[in-house]
């Protein structure tokens, strides 16, 4: 899906250029992550081991295109010596390659239930995890999109969706919990899929991240470490 960032006007067109190149780097980054997780969800629906093993091979691309991203904002920083707000947009872009790579990493926690041939015996917890993982996806698809029109209103919006992942994280793991009593596997199976379910969850606070960074980005206000509320009431004033 092709996003279009929406950035701050500059006497020079090159500036203009290399900042929305930039930001376009992390959409094309987010891009691949989101697919990434799609494929995943079909690998565990289908069991099949040759998608995931794509999944796991096109990680290196993922880190390349972070390290890429990385040296192109200490370019432009030595180089332009930005001030205030592209400062700040260059430091989150930084920010958000690393929780997109990140986002790649567990999604390869995900993948190994099927390249190490340990999905969940239960149906339950397998649909659990893909429903899971399809409101992940949204949330994901929602985070891009208020990073690339820097729509902080969207932002907060998306924020909250991450209350529902987590209830849903939780239901799921009392249902594997009920699971894990009642069948006989070996429990390292077990514990291999409770990683998997941690990583989904984990998926969403990196989404939650990247909406923090949008606030950042228009109020030039950190906002982690506090509760939305406490944000939104600050911001008001």
């Amino acid at each position: 899906m092709k996003r279009h960032i929406q950035l701050n006007t500059h006497i020079s067109g090159k500036f203009n250029q290399e900042l929305e190149n930039l930001t376009n780097s992390v959409l094309t980054m987010g891009g691949e992550v989101e697919q990434q997780l799609q494929d995943a969800m079909v690998s565990i629906r289908e069991n099949n081991a040759k998608l995931a093993e794509r999944i796991v091979l096109n990680e290196s691309r993922i880190n390349s295109m972070e390290m890429q991203i990385d040296d192109e904002c200490m370019r432009i920083i030595a180089k332009r010596n930005p001030t205030a707000g592209d400062l700040r947009l260059i430091m989150i872009i930084s920010k958000a390659a690393t929780d997109i790579e990140r986002i790649g990493d567990e999604i390869q926690r995900v993948v190994r239930l099927v390249t190490k041939d340990k999905l969940p015996p239960s149906e339950l917890i397998q649909s659990g995890m893909l429903m899971l993982a399809e409101k992940i996806v949204v949330m994901m698809r929602g985070s891009f999109d208020a990073f690339a029109r820097q729509d902080e209103k969207s932002a907060i919006s998306v924020y909250s969706q991450d209350n529902l992942i987590d209830k849903k994280h939780k239901e799921l793991l009392k249902q594997t919990a009920a699971e894990m009593s009642q069948k006989d596997e070996v429990i390292a199976d077990w514990f291999e899929v409770l990683w998997a379910i941690r990583a989904l969850e984990r998926i969403g606070d990196r989404c939650k991240n990247i909406c923090e960074y949008i606030l950042y980005l228009n109020y030039g206000s950190e906002v982690r470490h506090t509760s939305m509320k406490k944000t939104l009431k600050k911001l008001s004033k």
